[in-house]
């Protein structure tokens, strides 16, 4: 067989080869009780508070991989889990499909939540860009889809949040498990009204998403250390909560 022949054959079997790897919803949750279960498939997914975190995590998928750690790294005052599973509509959703959607910075403008104070549906971020890097942070634009999922990518995001403002994050992207994991953690302090309410490196998101032969797998887990002066008068998970909610209708709308 000639080289060029060895090469065409790789390219041909790569499809079935990713493909053996993708994994039920079952082998990634072997032990999830039913109702749990049909509640990861239903609209919205499960959501699960921790406000006193111990380390045992209740959505985790199976993995060889550790994606808790970076948010116990942290000390977090508490947790917040999210499972969904999203059913195919046009088939098998690509890795490299997430990858541009999660790439898609700008889009988070105008993105809405519920506010409970305005009873509205009101902006999340008024404003949303990448900059340059955690020195420089000038805005730039999305780059095109990419041909190929890289190793590992790291960029800069700058967002003017209807709560704390201007607030900066990073954001580390790489392949995890099966999968991709998104690392969001802020680079530098959130505030309100010039109160610091997180302090940079504080707070840190992990969303992880997963093709399974049943459907999408998005898999998040977030948590920040905040002092008990700002936990007795701002509910924080909560407010983490609608962030993180809003995170993950975006990447979910990409693609």
């Amino acid at each position: 067989m000639t080289r060029r022949m060895l090469y065409l054959a790789v390219l041909w079997l790569l499809p079935a080869a990713l493909w053996g790897q993708v994994r039920s919803f079952d082998e990634a949750y072997p032990n999830l009780e039913g109702s749990k279960k049909e509640a990861a498939f239903a609209s919205g997914g499960i959501l699960e508070t921790d406000e006193s975190p111990s380390g045992r995590l209740r959505l985790l998928p199976a993995m060889d991989t550790d994606i808790s750690g970076p948010v116990f790294d942290r000390s977090p005052s508490f947790i917040v889990e999210s499972l969904q599973v999203l059913p195919y509509t046009g088939g098998p959703v690509e890795l490299l499909t997430v990858y541009n959607a999660l790439g898609k910075v700008r889009n988070l403008k105008g993105r809405l939540y519920r506010s409970a104070t305005k009873n509205d549906n009101i902006p999340l971020f008024e404003e949303a860009s990448r900059i340059e890097s955690a020195k420089r942070t000038r805005e730039i634009p999305d780059p095109p889809d990419a041909a190929a999922v890289p190793a590992s990518e790291t960029i800069y995001i700058k967002l003017k949040d209807v709560n704390f403002g201007n607030s900066y994050y990073r954001a580390d992207i790489r392949p995890a498990g099966n999968g991709l994991l998104y690392t969001l953690s802020n680079f530098k302090n959130l505030t309100y009204t010039f109160i610091p309410v997180i302090r940079e490196e504080k707070f840190v998101a992990q969303i992880y998403i997963e093709p399974l032969t049943d459907g999408l797998l998005v898999y998040s887990i977030a948590g920040a250390d905040v002092s008990s002066f700002i936990s007795s008068r701002v509910h924080m998970p909560s407010a983490i909560q609608k962030r993180l909610n809003v995170i993950v209708d975006w990447m979910i709308d990409g693609l």
